[in-house]
């Protein structure tokens, strides 16, 4: 967020949360309400926003389809305006496609990038003037360890998580000199409801510890408080990095079992 937005006498920094029901996005709010920021946020699930208004009092809310540009920007505009700022913008969207090449269909490679590319650009290209208008701010994009590390089964997602990668690099760059701060954190497999089809059943969660070397998988607050840190002042000297919080995943090789 800005440095005025951080002073005593300034209001509550505002950030904006994009796939705010899923697992990781409600996580990342319930941290910053209990910090004292203003929350807001869209999804596409109008009960599931009921539920989390009830939740988190003062909590404000829009449903939209975050792979619908149009949607996209109407909701960011409307939401930072009633604010009359905006400090951060978390793009917590995306999908689990775990096939490969010659098993996905064109449906589904087409619907993987829209989720977790194109969303992420109209996410992006929506928050950076209500961001440049408050002094600049902080953007966090979720990406994946797909996109570091070569797994199997993980054509499509990889792709589409490498793409939003690079951009987040690149608009890095170019936001850089406006006070815009634009990073994304890359999770191994996370215990939400998106993970649930491969972790529910003990048989699928054992594989996915087993692929981590710290023998488990993610919680939803180990992604939020690392997003919590990047929006935070405490961040303000980081921008352009892909951030690996994956119990190990895509750096470390864990020692044979003899």
């Amino acid at each position: 967020m800005s440095d005025s937005s951080s002073s005593a006498s300034s209001p509550a920094p505002v950030i904006l949360i994009a796939g705010l029901t899923g697992g990781i996005g409600s996580a990342l709010a319930r941290h910053l309400s209990a910090a004292g920021w203003r929350v807001t946020g869209f999804a596409r699930d109008a009960a599931r926003l009921d539920a989390l208004r009830a939740e988190l009092p003062g909590l404000e809310t829009a449903t939209a389809d975050a792979t619908d540009p149009a949607a996209v920007e109407t909701t960011i505009a409307d939401l930072a305006a009633r604010h009359g700022r905006l400090d951060a913008y978390v793009h917590c969207v995306g999908s689990i496609l775990l096939k490969n090449a010659q098993q996905t269909t064109l449906d589904e490679w087409r619907r993987t990038l829209a989720l977790n590319l194109d969303s992420a650009f109209y996410g992006l290209k929506a928050a950076l003037g209500p961001l440049q208008k408050s002094g600049g701010g902080s953007c966090v994009f979720v990406s994946s360890v797909a996109a570091q590390t070569g797994l199997p089964s993980h054509e499509a997602i990889a792709a589409a998580k490498g793409g939003l990668n690079g951009l987040v690099r690149a608009a890095a760059a170019s936001y850089a000199n406006r006070n815009i701060r634009i990073n994304a954190v890359a999770p191994g497999m996370v215990d939400t409801p998106l993970a649930k089809p491969i972790v529910g059943s003990e048989a699928g969660r054992k594989i996915s510890e087993a692929m981590h070397p710290l023998g488990r998988i993610g919680r939803a607050d180990n992604i939020a408080g690392l997003i919590a840190y990047l929006v935070s002042p405490a961040g303000d000297w980081v921008t352009g990095e892909i951030w690996s919080v994956d119990g190990g995943m895509a750096h470390l090789r864990q020692r044979p079992k003899i």
